[in-house]
């Protein structure tokens, strides 16, 4: 339904004399003309809106994947952080114990020379075999303490010559008192997979309001502006014809398409129940997830109990055999065994702090969120 200002039509009378063959000049050779269109979308069936869920959709999920990245660098972190710290411990704990057998050795050399006879040469080469084979694994515990900190330099960004000691003394422990339940529901809301997961489903569905929008009509709003320039003002240069405006409404009526919309809209909904299904399956992943790394907290909250406990019993064990050992009341396998023993209930219970550090940096990466006060209301042992 054209509108359009100025009219272009010409009436004229009929001819009553005749007129000579003429060159008439209606413009200038040289024109330069200008034309601005306009299109607005009044109805469209729903199609828009879809396209613009579509593009939420898309946006939220690469935010989720940004989360899940956030959280995953986070969790190596932690984990390389006070993975030096225990790779420090231990080489403490070896560097102890050979200090310890050392002191042994200059004893069992003592009372091999100038005792009553029950230490002999062989009790004093058997400990000296014993202190340099622990002084190789004290090496040793030195060198992974040195790749560990260049581990979490590299990690930080920083250039492989560099190396970052860490300023904690020991690796945190906190008592376990978490409520699985309350972390799912918890997880459902944080969970980087579970929000990208519902930004998809979002997006979908706004697929399919796309699709379903080709069964409708759209009613468009045209108009068009023109002006042109031309040195001539006169022919077809009047100031009339120089300058004018159209305006017209459009509209597209699908009447048919050989099912493609049909086909369309079914393919979207298929998309989406695909995407429903992958969704509950996710929400019982989450939860069999969490329980999991709960079940390895509560393993991992008794292990440091009775690792602590074994630990300060070969403790007590190590002193009382080397003082019996200063009075020749036992043979030096016990003592040297106590020593050993008392180093390895140490690097395990360290060991059982720093499994127990990671299931809880694990379980703030299915969480999505850190989790720390909801396991620990109370202070850090």
């Amino acid at each position: 339904m054209p509108v359009s200002f100025p009219g272009q039509s010409i009436s004229t009378t009929a001819q009553i004399f005749p007129i000579p063959e003429q060159d008439i000049r209606v413009l200038n050779p040289q024109t330069v003309a200008t034309t601005g269109n306009l299109t607005w979308l009044l109805y469209d069936g729903g199609m828009r809106k879809g396209y613009r869920e579509q593009a939420l959709g898309a946006v939220q999920a690469a935010q989720a994947d940004v989360r899940r990245t956030d959280l995953e660098i986070t969790d190596g972190v932690v984990r390389l952080y006070y993975g030096a710290v225990l790779a420090r411990q231990l080489r403490q704990v070896g560097e102890d114990t050979l200090a310890r057998m050392e002191v042994t050795l200059e004893l069992t050399e003592s009372l091999y020379k100038n005792g009553a006879g029950r230490v002999n040469k062989t009790d004093y080469l058997d400990n000296q075999v014993m202190m340099e084979t622990l002084r190789s694994t004290v090496a040793m515990l030195a060198k992974n303490e040195g790749s560990a900190e260049a581990a979490l330099a590299y990690t930080m960004g920083l250039p492989w010559t560099a190396s970052v000691r860490p300023s904690a003394e020991e690796v945190p422990y906190r008592s376990f008192a978490g409520n699985v339940e309350e972390l799912v529901t918890t997880a459902y809301e944080f969970n980087p997979d579970w929000a990208r997961l519902e930004a998809g489903l979002r997006a979908l569905e706004g697929g399919v309001s796309t699709a379903r929008s080709g069964y409708f009509p759209k009613i468009a709003l045209t108009g068009q502006l023109h002006r042109w320039w031309n040195s001539y003002a006169a022919g077809a240069a009047t100031v009339q014809n120089k300058a004018g405006w159209t305006i017209g409404v459009g509209m597209e009526i699908p009447i048919f398409n050989g099912f493609r919309t049909r086909n369309e809209v079914a393919e979207a909904l298929a998309r989406v129940a695909k995407l429903k299904e992958e969704k509950f399956l996710l929400r019982e992943g989450i939860g069999l997830q969490l329980r999991d790394l709960f079940l390895g907290l509560d393993a991992s909250s008794k292990s440091y109990q009775a690792s602590q406990t074994a630990m300060q019993a070969a403790q007590e064990n190590r002193e009382l055999t080397s003082r019996a050992y200063q009075s020749e009341l036992i043979e030096i396998e016990k003592v040297i065994r106590a020593q050993l023993f008392e180093a390895l209930m140490t690097a395990q219970h360290l060991k059982t702090r720093y499994d127990y550090l990671a299931i809880e940096s694990q379980v703030s990466v299915v969480v999505g969120k850190e989790i720390a006060a909801q396991l620990s209301p109370g202070p850090s042992e």
